[in-house]
Parts: C-alpha cells; sequence; structure tokens
C-alpha cells in the first residue's frame, strides 16, 4: 500500500483529532497540528508538510497540507467539520495519520467544483436573485487560496467569497496522463490547473463569465448511456467518432495549444441506408453543450438563383467566423449536420450540367471549412450512402477528415435495436413472455437499424389486428388482451426482407423441382463447394475466393449453386442473371453488377452467383460476338479484394466453357468444376427417389436416359405425366398411378426429335 499512495518511510502514528482552533483557519481546509510534531510530516527537497489521514478501517482517505498552531497539543491534529465528515471520525477519536510524499506528474490539469452555499436556508429574494458568481475572479482566488493542496473526487471544501461562505465538491480531479481505471480520481492544485465551475438551478448560484469552460465542457452529460440515446449496435463507431473528433476539445484551450494541434473540423458518417448515420449526428447534436447545431439538408442548399447557393454556404458558417472573431480560442462550439451531403459536394467535373453551380458549391464550401481564414470553432458532420460520389479534396485532412463508416449492425448490435424498440411494450406487460429477442436477432441477419425497426412496428400490426374486426371497427377494444408474440415477429420478418439479405426467393426458383440425390459424383461437387464456404468462413488468407461451375445446359449448375448459397447460411447471397436485366444497355448491365458487388461488400459474409455468364457476356457463336466492357468488368470484380474484414464467394455457371477459355475469362476463378450429365446409375437413383415408375420399368428407364441433364429428365418426367396414358399429375407424385413406360418413351422421342 506504500508504493501504491506514495507514503513515506514512517511508521504510521496515532493522533487524536481536535476541532480547528478558529472559524477563519477552519475555511482554509489546511490541518494543524503542535510545533513538535510538524517535522514527522515534511516533504524531502520541498518546504511542504502533508499528511495522510486514515479512519480506523482505511476507508475514507484526506491528504491536508499541515501547519503549526502554538495551541495544539503535542500529538493532536486539529480538522474542521468537513474534514472529519470525509474520513468519518469525531473529535477526541484517534486517528492513522503517516507522512504523504506526492508521486511524480501529481499536479492537477482540471478540476470540477459543484457550488452551494454553506447556508441553504436561503430567503425567497435572495433565490429570485441568484448571487453572481464570476468564474474568472474565484478561480484565481482558490489557486491562491488552496495552493499545492491536494483535491480527491467527491470531497468538500468550504472557502469565503465576498463576504459569503460556500462549499464547493470536487466532480472531477484530473491529473494530465493519468489513468482513470485505477485508483480514484485526485491530484494537488498547481499554478496552471484549469477550474470548471458548476452550479444547481436551485442552488440560488449563478456563474459567469465562464466562456472557456463552456467550451471545455461541451457535452451535457458526464457520461453516456447509447441505449437510453436510441442508439444500438454503434458502441465502437462512438468510440470511434468520440476520441477523433470530441477528445481534444473536453481539455481546456491552454491544453491544445501547448499540444500545437488543431482541433478536427469535420467528419463524415457513411454507410447503407438505414444505419443509424442521421441518428448518429442528431444525438451527438443534442448531448453538446453551446450553440444549438444547425441541421440541413444537402438539397436545401442548392437554388435557382445565380450566386445564391454559394451564399447559402457561407451563412451556415457566419454565425462562428464572428463568435471566433470576437472571442477567438474562447468562442462555442458551433455544429453544422449536413445530411445527403452527396447532394452539393459530388466530384467537380463530374456534373456536366453547363453551369458549373456544383463546382463551385465545393470550392465554397472547401474555403470555409479550411481555407486562408480557417475557422477552428466549427464541427461539420456529414452525412451519405455514397461516398464514392464526394469529391477527394473534402475528404483530406483539415476538412471531414474523420471517416467512419456505419455499417450494418452484428447479432449483438441488432439485439441492443431490437430491446430499444421493444423495451416500451416490456415495461407496459404488451411483449409476451415467449418473445426472444436474441433469437430475433440471430434471425434477422444483415438488417439494419430502420429495417429492425420497422420489423418491431409490424409485429406490433399483428397484434392489434388480433383485437379488431373489419365487421365492427367501433368495438371496444380490450387492452390488457393486446400481446405482442414471437409468431407475430416472425410473420414481421415475412413482411421486412432486409435490403442487403438473402435473395431466398430468387435461389429457391432457380431449383423448383427440389433437390435429389444424383450420384457420387455430383454429391462430391457440393461437398467441394461446401468446403469452399467453410474456407471463406475461417480463413484469413482468403477474403475472397471463385469458383467457375461448367457443363452442358439443363446440368444442374445453377440448382447447385444456390442450394450451396442457401445451406451456407451467409447473410447476404444474390444471383446475377441476364434475365433480370433483358434490354437494358452495356452501360447499365455493368452498374447493376457493379451494384451488387458493393452491396456484398457491406455484409461480413457474401456469395454472388453469376448465371449463364455467356448470356451476361451477351455471346453469339455466330461471329463469335460478346460485350467486351462487361467482359472487362466482371474480370476486374473478379480479381477485386474485399474491404477488410469482408469476405466474399464468387459462384459463375456456364454451358459455353471453350468460349470462355478463348478469352482468358475461365483464369479469373480459383477453381472450376464439371457438372456432369446423369449415367445410368445417377438417374436410376433419381427416378427411385422420385417414385414414378414401377419397380420393374426403372431399369430399361434409366437406361434409356443414360446421358441426359437432369433438367431434360425432370421435364420429361412432367410430360409423360400427362395425358390418358401416363395419368393425371398429380395422381403420379402423389405415388397413386404410375408413368407407363411405353408413354414415356414416346415422349423420350419427342424431346430427341426435337
Amino acid at each position: 500500500m506504500a508504493g501504491r499512495f506514495g507514503f513515506g518511510s514512517s511508521a504510521p502514528a496515532k493522533m487524536r483529532v481536535t476541532n480547528t482552533p478558529s472559524t477563519d483557519l477552519a475555511l482554509t481546509n489546511l490541518a494543524y497540528c503542535s510545533a513538535t510534531d510538524l517535522h514527522n510530516f515534511a516533504v524531502p527537497g520541498t518546504k511542504l508538510f502533508m499528511a495522510l489521514i486514515a479512519d480506523r478501517v482505511v476507508l475514507n482517505l484526506s491528504y491536508p497540507l499541515i501547519t503549526p498552531h502554538q495551541s495544539i497539543q503535542s500529538e493532536h491534529i486539529a480538522l474542521n467539520a468537513v474534514q472529519r465528515r470525509h474520513i468519518q471520525v469525531s473529535s477526541g477519536d484517534e486517528v492513522s495519520i503517516t507522512r504523504f510524499i506526492p508521486p511524480e506528474d501529481f499536479n492537477l490539469a482540471l478540476l470540477s467544483l459543484e457550488l452551494e452555499f454553506v447556508k441553504k436556508g436561503a430567503t425567497r429574494t435572495e433565490q429570485v436573485k441568484r448571487i453572481e458568481v464570476d468564474a474568472a475572479v474565484l478561480s484565481n482566488q482558490l489557486k491562491k487560496r488552496f495552493m499545492n493542496q491536494i483535491m480527491t473526487s467527491g470531497q468538500r471544501v468550504t472557502f469565503e467569497y465576498h463576504g459569503t461562505n460556500y462549499i464547493f465538491t470536487v466532480n472531477q480531479a484530473t491529473v494530465e496522463g493519468q489513468d482513470k481505471s485505477g485508483d480514484v480520481e485526485r491530484g494537488m492544485i498547481a499554478a496552471d490547473t484549469y477550474f470548471i465551475f458548476e452550479a444547481p438551478t436551485a442552488s440560488g448560484i449563478k456563474i459567469i463569465n465562464q466562456r472557456e469552460a463552456a467550451s471545455s465542457n461541451i457535452f451535457r452529460h458526464k457520461e453516456f448511456n447509447l441505449e437510453k440515446l436510441g442508439i444500438g449496435g454503434l458502441g465502437a463507431e462512438f468510440a470511434d467518432i468520440f476520441r477523433r473528433a470530441f477528445a481534444s476539445r473536453v481539455f481546456p484551450p491552454h491544453v491544445i495549444s501547448k499540444l500545437g494541434i488543431k482541433h478536427v473540423k469535420g467528419m463524415l458518417l457513411y454507410g447503407p441506408p438505414g444505419t443509424g448515420k442521421t441518428l448518429m449526428a442528431r444525438q451527438i447534436g443534442k448531448m453538446l453543450n453551446g450553440k444549438e447545431p444547425k441541421i440541413v439538408n444537402g438539397p436545401e442548399v442548392l437554388s435557382k438563383f445565380v450566386g445564391e447557393t454559394e451564399k447559402n454556404v457561407r451563412d451556415l458558417f457566419a454565425d462562428a467566423e464572428n463568435d471566433q472573431r470576437m472571442h477567438g480560442d474562447q468562442s462555442e462550439l458551433h455544429v453544422i449536420i449536413f445530411d445527403e451531403i452527396d447532394a452539393i459536394c459530388k466530384s467537380r467535373g463530374s456534373t456536366r450540367d453547363g453551369t458549373g453551380v456544383h463546382d463551385s458549391i465545393v470550392n465554397q464550401l472547401l474555403t470555409k471549412i479550411d481555407g486562408v481564414e480557417a475557422l477552428n470553432n466549427v464541427l461539420l458532420i456529414g452525412m451519405t450512402n455514397r461516398k464514392d460520389l464526394l469529391d477527394e479534396a473534402l475528404m483530406r485532412p483539415g476538412r471531414l477528415e474523420v471517416q467512419v463508416e456505419i455499417s450494418l449492425p452484428d447479432e449483438n448490435g441488432r439485439l441492443q435495436i431490437l430491446q430499444i424498440h421493444t423495451n416500451k411494450m416490456k415495461e407496459t406487460s404488451f411483449l409476451a413472455p415467449d418473445v426472444n429477442l436474441m433469437e430475433l436477432a440471430a434471425r434477422t441477419k444483415n438488417y439494419s437499424g430502420a429495417e429492425l425497426e420497422g420489423v418491431v412496428k409490424s409485429a406490433v400490426s399483428f397484434a392489434l389486428n388480433r383485437q379488431l374486426s373489419l365487421d365492427d371497427l367501433t368495438k371496444t377494444v380490450d387492452e390488457e388482451s393486446i400481446k405482442v408474440t414471437m409468431d407475430d415477429f416472425l410473420q414481421a420478418l415475412h413482411d421486412i426482407v432486409p435490403a442487403f439479405g438473402a435473395s431466398t426467393d430468387d435461389l429457391e426458383r432457380c431449383r423448383l423441382n427440389g433437390m435429389v440425390d444424383c450420384g457420387k459424383r455430383h454429391q462430391h461437387i457440393y461437398q467441394r463447394a461446401m468446403l469452399l464456404v467453410e474456407q471463406v468462413k475461417v480463413s484469413k488468407g482468403s477474403p475472397l475466393v471463385t469458383c467457375l461451375m461448367e457443363g452442358s445446359s439443363g446440368s444442374g449448375k445453377t440448382a447447385l449453386a444456390a442450394t450451396v448459397g442457401i445451406d451456407s447460411d451467409f447473410p447476404y447471397v444474390k444471383i446475377v442473371s441476364a434475365e433480370t436485366m433483358t434490354g437494358l444497355h452495356e452501360s447499365t448491365k455493368c452498374a447493376h453488377i457493379v451494384k451488387v458487388f458493393e452491396d456484398a461488400y457491406k455484409s461480413p459474409l457474401s456469395i454472388i452467383i453469376l448465371d449463364d455468364i455467356e448470356r451476361l457476356l451477351e455471346y453469339v457463336a455466330i461471329g463469335p460476338r460478346f460485350s467486351n466492357i462487361i467482359c472487362q468488368t466482371l474480370l476486374v470484380l473478379l480479381k477485386r479484394l474485399p474491404p477488410k474484414g469482408k469476405k466474399l464467394l464468387v459462384f459463375g455457371t456456364t454451358s459455353e466453357v471453350e468460349f470462355l477459355d478463348s478469352i482468358g475469362f475461365c483464369n479469373a476463378f480459383s477453381i472450376t468444376h464439371h457438372i456432369p450429365t446423369l449415367k445410368t446409375d445417377d438417374a436410376k437413383k433419381v427416378l427411385q427417389q422420385l417414385n414414378v415408375f414401377a419397380p420393374q420399368d426403372i431399369d430399361a428407364a434409366a437406361e434409356a436416359v443414360n446421358d441426359m441433364p437432369i433438367k431434360k429428365l425432370y421435364m420429361l418426367i412432367e410430360m409423360a405425366a400427362q395425358g390418358e396414358h401416363g395419368g393425371s399429375s398429380e395422381a403420379i407424385y402423389s405415388g397413386k398411378e404410375k408413368i407407363k413406360f411405353n408413354h414415356f418413351v414416346d415422349c423420350l422421342q419427342d424431346v430427341i426429335r426435337y
């Protein structure tokens, strides 16, 4: 313990507590002893005398300066009433006391004090008037009066100011570089200690002349509960924002001046829609003291009149300029929140409207943020879904230098968001006991915060709808019977589909006939594909894996890729097919494909299926002709590594592998699998599972369809299941009737003929 608190080598002694000799001495916050005891508390190398006083169970500690007084007897120590109350002792008690040697770097950089009157029973007139306390004058007086005294967080000290006795409580005592994770905050008042004064509204005290304190005490609250602010799953992002943009503003201006740095002037919040960018910026604005934030939507700045748009930009910064001109570094913080900043800050030269308005807006904004007359009292918060559209000069250090991605929440973040949106109904007993938010968080992969809120709203709508009757909407509703159940939430998941989620419906359409066991060869390929899924999940060296599945038309390539996508349980699985881009121009198709990849980069684990690559490339055998623009786009995307922390698996399918090989496309894939047609044994296994033939006909039917693609076999069975010879399709698949082999052979001849 001695090393921890900086004790001297002398052993603790017992001294008896007595009262301070006089009332005026009680206001000094000093401890008094006899001249004969004083040498026991000398701090080597200084003229100071310090003691560490602890009560019997060493729960409360005090570090007073010691001074001699002739009226104090030997082995006695005089403490005022506030000191005795702090260490929980009374006059006549014995206390353990020893010399205290302050550690190095013990001077206080910041001391936050809350003021109140000693006599709380002030008259009504006095309360209405509210006594004004000049922060600058009081700071100087306290420095002189309590110089070299040690202040501890939670300590209370009495003092006199302009004929009135006050008590201050230490709210914060910060030593520069101090690790706050250990002991209680404490330090010694020095010449450059910075004071911040606070006074409750009901105290009758009004603090004036504290602009400097206001700029350092920029936050209204001493701690942040993000859940109470309605922010879920963004703890790490908020910590990053605080460190980069606000940590320097918490300290007094003279500290930052000594460091020789300037405050961060701008930050950019970017990410997918609905992830909480606007909410984060709005809550940051609410948490700040000082000027009310200016909230601007990008398009609102635009004007049809020449020069008016630039004037609107200048007006946003006018108040900050005037404040800095008048008060310099003591100016209050001016926050400007720019929503949809990409609307007015596109890269210069990219907008070809002939007016150059967008370019001049960017120029004006750059000048105001970090021009010749740069402002140091402005914080510009920009928000966008399209960071790629912004001008590069806007994002260099000195401008929007803090760039934080507000991405899709992880499972823990989704749980926090769901808790935020269901807390009210839980408190009011509208949430049914069977609702499992942890299970919902696990089920809602790639849901944004806004989409999770939509899920909760949808679930509530199901619960409310149960209480209504369309026959009589005036019927009285029993509020007590309203319960939002787990089934309501599960139904809501079908209503609200994540924009960056797996396209399950599209994938299921790729395997309408389901999946059957097609033999060892197909099973081997499926297992190898699932190994690629595991590789992407766990491997740190494979953020991008690509696999080409080639084979004859109808061999089941797309169905196999879709099955792997569904079984992977990846949060983002998308299929890129030519059928969704019919009639589009080449450049539009390229933009669509690029967007699918960009969306995939927003998810931690993604699968993209490039279906029928030759159709995407607009390949025609005669010529041959294909789109080189789309080809080059795909080649670039197949080689481009996803951003850090993101992983991507790409499957491609083709029936024209020779063509792709001739243009070097096959080399873009890490691995290639050949999807074979059905041999006799494979076809027999499929037909046994479908159970559409009599047992004695299965071998002959399997022999007849040797070397046939699975898709064509399904089509053949559908044809044979129709008509008077084969019975009804429903009866065939239910097992009540069987396909007659002769009719099957007739259908097979038609298929071969055409």
